[in-house]
């Protein structure tokens, strides 16, 4: 293979597998309201001493209690994150929410961004500047369907030569779904810290569900696909937000 990812280490990502606890149903509706007023004034003034660079999120179709929405932040200094998270989770907001992070790096943004149709224009309007005292709304965007992926190479098949492990037969397959389906987007990111079921994640985004289905399949097409465990998530854009929200209002 010529061309193979690599990882840019120029920014550190937090991946999040995030969702609300039951324990919030229980919550008063105005304390709700303060809550969340609190905590948006809260990561808008992290977001913008750090530097944030991306904002975004994706709402599950097959939800997973009692997490339903997968976040992508990314900053350029692991400070920023570290800040971020913090700010999460900070009470009372954030004792109501269910928090998974990992950190990573983007991986092989230039290789993949070669591979959809067409050049990626995000759909959903992005949230903008808006009244301080107003609480920006969350709509599903329904247009596109996108596939999570978390994956690994099994041990002792990272030791194989690219050959034996059918690394360009599969790479030439993946391609071939993504022009025949109107592969939209595709971007990796590899973990910091790998985890024993995944070491990698992706973001996979095609026009209809056909699209999604055919990829799935052709992921575990053996050669390639029998030295490799992926899970796979169905999901629709939810949120992207203006990077300029983060800016402090004028005085």
């Amino acid at each position: 293979m010529s061309d193979i990812p690599n990882v840019n280490k120029d920014k550190v990502v937090i991946l999040v597998k995030a969702g609300r606890l039951q324990s919030w149903d229980f919550v008063d509706s105005k304390k709700q309201e303060s809550y969340i007023n609190e905590h948006i004034e809260l990561i808008k003034e992290v977001g913008y001493k750090y530097g944030i660079q991306r904002l975004e999120a994706f709402k599950l179709i097959n939800y997973q209690q009692p997490w339903h929405r997968f976040w992508i932040i990314e900053f350029p200094t692991l400070e920023g994150a570290e800040a971020w998270i913090e700010a999460e989770m900070a009470p009372p907001y954030g004792s109501h929410g269910y928090w998974e992070y990992y950190l990573a790096r983007p991986w092989g943004p230039n290789y993949f961004s070669t591979w959809p149709n067409k050049k990626y224009n995000p759909i959903n309007k992005p949230i903008i500047n808006t009244n301080k005292n107003t609480i920006p709304a969350l709509e599903v965007n329904e247009n596109n369907i996108v596939v999570i992926m978390f994956g690994r190479t099994l041990p002792g098949s990272d030791i194989l030569d690219i050959k034996s492990r059918g690394d360009q037969e599969h790479v030439d397959l993946m391609q071939k779904v993504a022009k025949d389906h109107g592969l939209i987007r595709l971007e990796g990111f590899r973990l910091i810290a790998p985890q024993d079921s995944w070491h990698r994640a992706w973001i996979i985004e095609f026009p209809d569900l056909e699209g999604a289905e055919a990829w799935i399949k052709a992921e575990v097409e053996p050669t390639y696909g029998s030295h490799n465990s992926k899970i796979y998530h169905i999901a629709r854009n939810y949120f992207l937000t203006d990077i300029s929200r983060f800016k402090p209002e004028p005085n």
